[in-house]
């Protein structure tokens, strides 16, 4: 049996979609804080993923147009229940959020000159941040693992911060280099692509 298979049958379809149901309703932050809630669920917790699996999926979700944050979760959904459970995560995933901004929209419009209406949602910001960064942390710790991908990407948050550099142009320049790397040192990537996770592949 592949591993296609070995994955639909154990992960039970109305399980899977109570988890995107779930994400969809908690999915705060902006698209690193939700990779990492997916991360955090789907590869530390449940198991239903494999590290290698998802950051190789997370990388191609990443160099496509859109949000890669629904990609990745439509990506995730397909791998576990083929078709209908890529459609059914996708829109899981949208569904909850754009209800709850729509209320949330109709509260600031009503409400948002209120006093205590407006410190809710000043008090709400520091900790998206907050959950923002601990995504970054902890994608960076899974995805960088050589000094030249840490300098790649010290270099990547100065083009982008103090010089403005559009991003589709950082991850087109970013992807040449590693190309480049590739082919002076094959074994920079190879050996970590296959570093052992404690994780099966799905």
């Amino acid at each position: 049996m592949d591993s296609s298979n070995q994955t639909q049958a154990q992960i039970p379809l109305r399980e899977a979609l109570a988890y995107w149901l779930k994400l969809g309703f908690i999915s705060f932050g902006g698209p690193t804080a939700q990779i990492a809630m997916m991360h955090d669920e789907l590869v530390e917790k449940k198991r239903w993923i494999s590290e290698r699996r998802f950051l190789h999926a997370l990388n191609y979700c990443m160099l496509l147009p859109g949000p890669e944050a629904q990609q990745l979760a439509t990506y995730l959904g397909w791998l576990m229940h083929r078709t209908w459970g890529g459609i059914l995560a996708g829109t899981l995933f949208i569904l909850p959020s754009l209800l709850i901004l729509i209320a949330l929209s109709w509260i600031y419009l009503e409400f948002g000159q209120t006093p205590l209406i407006a410190a809710l949602f000043e008090g709400i910001k520091p900790a998206v941040t907050a959950i923002v960064i601990v995504a970054v942390i902890r994608i960076a710790k899974r995805s960088i693992r050589h000094a030249i991908l840490a300098w790649l990407a010290f270099f990547s948050f100065i083009a982008i911060f103090v010089f403005n550099v559009p991003f589709p142009l950082i991850i087109v320049s970013a992807g040449l280099i590693g190309f480049c790397l590739g082919q002076y040192r094959p074994t920079l990537f190879t050996q970590q692509a296959h570093t052992p996770s404690h994780h099966s592949d799905p």
